[in-house]
């Protein structure tokens, strides 16, 4: 495959791509350059139809897998994914839960395993820039945190990338939106401290603001599971507030781009 322009995200389970990498997506795609999304699970271990829970009477993980997947795709439709590469791992829910302990858990399947298997996605498609987590998965998601190991072992296996970024919250401005949303008695969610990305260590911020609406209809898209709810309960300034920029992380560069960027292919074109 020829080495066009091309972005690959690298995501734990079917929803993930929406809310720190929809916006790139789709402005990505409308500029006409190639989308990849890998996500390593089924999401095995989300909401049930009715809402039910992993472990209450009634939640069948085949039956999750299977609307979660009919819900990525649709998702990816909306936001101008043009490949979504599955690999099929089971979901290990969240640090702590009984899923963790599933042998066919993605968190226990052997990194050099999985990495592998992106390894040959990204010989096929040959990314020059792509996305996933940091190495606590953003918030300690075993999930999370094995897909940033695949993501890293594959990279340096294939010497492929020319850019590797880790999605980021800014931790200052998303802590003052907390505060305004609170008065504003939107939310009564107290995040730690230690929410968040500090400013001085983000180093791409990523103007989506044109591609809002898109991210909205994709998380409306994964209806089956709750925690999308709340962002699509929001009024439309603040859903504006929230989708309009995404942030970065940079850990791996060998195009000499500038210590802050605005666009995540800064040096590649």
């Amino acid at each position: 495959m020829t080495d066009q322009l091309t972005i690959m995200a690298v995501h734990a389970h079917p929803d993930d791509e929406v809310i720190s990498t929809g916006g790139v997506f789709a402005r990505y795609a409308g500029e006409g350059i190639r989308t990849v999304l890998v996500t390593c699970t089924g999401g095995e271990q989300g909401d049930a139809p009715g809402g039910i829970k992993p472990g209450q009477s009634g939640h069948d993980p085949n039956a999750v897998r299977a609307q979660r997947l009919s819900e990525l795709q649709e998702s990816a439709a909306l936001l101008g994914i043009e490949h979504v590469e599955l690999l099929g791992y089971r979901d290990s829910g969240m640090d702590g839960w009984d899923g963790n302990k599933d042998p066919e858990a993605f968190w226990n399947i052997p990194v050099e395993q999985s990495a592998t298997r992106l390894a040959d996605l990204m010989r096929h498609y040959r990314p020059q820039v792509v996305l996933t987590y940091d190495e606590n998965g953003n918030y300690g998601h075993p999930d999370h945190i094995q897909a940033n190991r695949i993501a890293l072992a594959a990279t340096a296996a294939t010497e492929i990338p020319d850019k590797l970024y880790y999605t980021a919250i800014p931790r200052e401005s998303s802590l003052e939106m907390f505060e305004a949303l609170k008065a504003r008695g939107l939310v009564d969610f107290e995040p730690p401290e230690d929410f968040g990305t500090p400013a001085d260590r983000i180093t791409a911020v990523v103007d989506v603001a044109a591609y809002t609406q898109r991210k909205i209809k994709a998380l409306a898209a994964h209806g089956s599971q709750g925690d999308s709810v709340p962002f699509l309960r929001m009024p439309a300034d603040v859903q504006q507030m929230i989708f309009s920029t995404e942030t970065f992380v940079r850990h791996f560069d060998r195009t000499d781009a500038p210590a802050h960027e605005t666009d995540l292919f800064t040096g590649l074109r």
